[in-house]
């Protein structure tokens, strides 16, 4: 999900975004642990997703 996309969402919403995210990282690094995961590149997109959420969570936090 692009930041654009992120910054017209309100906090309730981010949050919300923010757990689906990291239940699919969760499920990633267990695909990783069990030899399932095919395209270890998607586990290094899922955390700069989280990142990004993060970031504009703590920026409207602070306006």
């Amino acid at each position: 999900m692009k930041a654009s996309e992120l910054h017209t969402k309100d906090v309730a919403e981010l949050r919300t975004e923010l757990d689906s995210l990291l239940k699919a990282q969760f499920g990633l690094r267990m695909q990783k642990a069990t030899q399932q995961l095919s395209n270890n590149s998607e586990i290094n997109k899922m955390r700069r997703s989280i990142a990004r959420v993060r970031t504009i969570l703590t920026q409207k936090a602070g306006a």
